[in-house]
């Protein structure tokens, strides 16, 4: 199966966000896409040829009932050979029937290729999407992604219908035109003479619908975008007030969707009347030149009819093909656009000769570490860290001062531009993901739990473990006694994101679901930060016998979390300016001391500010802040 290559980093740009790969003049045709969803089609080759057979052979019937019905008038009417006359009626009643069903299994076997297609193409996205670096997401929109999984794919799927369909009309007007031409030369010139009319109209028709067409994909994408970030952050926009200026701003995108939608049907309204003048013209023509040939005797009666008959089905698949070409059209932007995600490398990807991590101890070094997002941007400078191990160190510092990518690329969600990153001596771009990932555990400041149960989302990073070890990981978190009066315990279904239970009951379990799966090394990025002091103690009191034994970089603003660290690691502006206990970096009164002193002062006496905090602001970059 065909998932990646072929079109390169040259053609795509690479790099780019997915909001920045439509190009408004994608021709109709594109043959890479058909050259690549032929790799997804060679596995049901067997019901494609069955597809273009039972095609072939309808399109065949198309082609022979007008001309069954000339020999009827011409042959057996006219001579009043009722028992000719019989036969070819029940000819025609058998090619008929044979229309019947070649329609029926050509229908069926091309649904199955499609939907076949369908389900193949949405699995390998969403597997190629899990292997994405975090660079990805951060330079794109989950609707946009969302969009290429869901309405590219169907788009791509009606493709194959399309392609088919677009066969059977192309190869049903060869027949009419041969057959035409057999029965009568100057007949047939007269009445396709309005073809090269049929043909210009299209052409001027393209023009001005190509650029339509890309109106509606992109006002669709805006659509999509605004209605995922709004239900996302729903939380946010009602605790903020924002409803009506979201409404107002979903309400503009829906206007410009309604707008390009609307422009795209006037063209397509202007054009069917088009085609039916013409279809009316041709007829008109088989009308008045043939019925003077047929009283000049030179063209009999069934010739009239069969080629009125003909014209009518000529233009039956020309209205198809101009209806198809929108569809078409939007076939093969959603094929490239599949296809330039598949294309999208993992920025963060295995050695072709990555080696197993063995059990690892726990001692974590960062070596000259640089890292940065843009180059003109450095976020981590000179870094050089030595965590030993079963050491607990904590992060602090400044919004912005680097914490958050320095436990990043330790789980290896980004990799370092400069120096390395090692565990136990083993550089950790030279080790599978699987086994690097499966020693380490994070609890990050949201909480992010999945629809399923309570036991199915402790259970989320070690699916084998039993009843009994999701319950103990509960208790050593102190989250067992709130869990057991739910209505049906460790088995009661979570809403959304865990909707139905509160932030600190859902940190909690992020809490078990990290230490179920025994890990050696554990990052907690602001994992106390939304939890009540009363949930928060019983968290100190079980991250004593958790974190025994266990490395852990703890990422904290509260100071009941920050004495209890063994060692206290300071950045600023992506660098390392302090290290030491908390009586020892306050007694230096340096940039930890201003950030402690807060609580001297009067504050909320646990969680110093962060320097900069509302003078700096967020990243508007759309990735984690470091």
């Amino acid at each position: 199966m065909m998932m990646h290559g072929g079109w390169g980093r040259g053609r795509f740009g690479g790099r780019m966000g997915l909001d920045q790969d439509d190009d408004p003049d994608e021709e109709i045709y594109d043959r890479q896409v058909v050259l690549r969803l032929a790799g997804f089609l060679r596995p049901h080759w067997k019901r494609l040829a069955l597809t273009v057979i039972t095609m072939l052979a309808y399109t065949g019937t198309i082609v022979a009932l007008p001309w069954l019905v000339k020999l009827i008038i011409d042959g057996y009417i006219a001579e009043r050979d009722i028992s000719g006359l019989n036969v070819v009626a029940l000819i025609f009643l058998a090619v008929a029937a044979l229309q019947l069903l070649t329609n029926y299994v050509q229908l069926r076997s091309m649904a199955f290729v499609g939907q076949r297609v369908l389900f193949t193409l949405r699995a390998v996205l969403f597997r190629h999407i899990q292997r994405l670096s975090m660079s990805f997401f951060d330079r794109n929109q989950t609707g946009q992604v969302m969009s290429r999984v869901q309405n590219d794919v169907q788009a791509l799927q009606e493709f194959l219908s399309i392609v088919i369909l677009t066969l059977g009309d192309v190869f049903s007007i060869g027949g009419i035109v041969a057959a035409m031409v057999l029965m009568d030369l100057e007949l047939a010139l007269i009445t396709l003479s309005v073809v090269p009319l049929l043909f210009v109209m299209l052409t001027v028709w393209q023009r001005y619908a190509r650029g339509s067409f890309a109106r509606v994909r992109e006002a669709i994408a805006g659509v999509n975008s605004g209605l995922q970030e709004n239900i996302s952050g729903v939380r946010v926009v009602q605790s903020l007030n924002r409803e009506q200026a979201n409404i107002r701003r979903f309400g503009e995108a829906n206007q410009e969707n309604l707008g390009a939608n609307l422009q795209a049907s006037r063209y397509f309204s202007a054009l069917m009347p088009s085609v039916e003048v013409l279809s009316a013209l041709g007829l008109a023509l088989v009308v008045y030149f043939g019925g003077a040939m047929v009283l000049e005797g030179s063209v009999e009666v069934g010739v009239l009819v069969a080629f009125a008959l003909y014209i009518q089905r000529f233009f039956d698949p020309v209205r198809n093909l101009t209806m198809q070409y929108g569809s078409l059209q939007r076939a093969m932007v959603s094929g490239a656009r599949i296809f330039r995600l598949l294309d999208v490398e993992p920025q963060v990807q295995e050695a072709t000769d990555a080696k197993q991590l063995p059990p690892v101890r726990g001692e974590v070094a960062y070596e000259g570490v640089g890292f940065h997002y843009e180059e003109e941007s450095p976020v981590l400078q000179d870094v050089d860290l030595r965590i030993g191990a079963g050491e607990t160190v904590a992060l602090v510092g400044p919004t912005g001062a680097g914490k958050t990518t320095l436990v990043s690329l330790l789980m290896r969600l980004y990799d370092v531009t400069e120096g390395r990153v090692s565990i136990d001596g083993h550089d950790i771009r030279e080790v599978t993901l699987d086994s690097l990932t499966s020693q380490m555990s994070a609890v990050l400041q949201e909480p992010y739990l999945f629809s399923g149960t309570v036991s199915e989302n402790i259970r989320y990073n070690r699916t084998e473990a039993t009843d009994d070890e999701v319950v103990r990981a509960a208790t050593a978190v102190g989250a067992h006694e709130f869990i057991s009066r739910l209505e049906h315990g460790y088995d009661t279904p979570l809403e959304e994101r865990g909707g139905n239970l509160s932030i600190g009951q859902r940190q909690l379990i992020s809490f078990a679901r990290a230490l179920v799966a025994d890990p050696q090394i554990l990052i907690l990025d602001e994992a106390t930060a939304n939890i009540d002091t009363n949930t928060e103690r019983l968290i100190q009191q079980a991250l004593t016998e958790v974190l025994r034994g266990r490395t852990a970089l703890v990422i904290a603003h509260r100071l009941s979390t920050i004495r209890s660290a063994d060692r206290i690691v300071v950045l600023d502006e992506g660098r390392i300016v302090e290290q030491g206990t908390h009586s020892e970096l306050i007694a230096r009164k340096g940039l930890y001391s201003q950030l402690s002193s807060f609580t001297a002062d009067g504050g909320d006496g646990d969680r110093p500010p962060e320097r900069g905090e509302g003078r700096r602001g967020g990243r508007r970059s759309g990735r984690p802040a470091p």
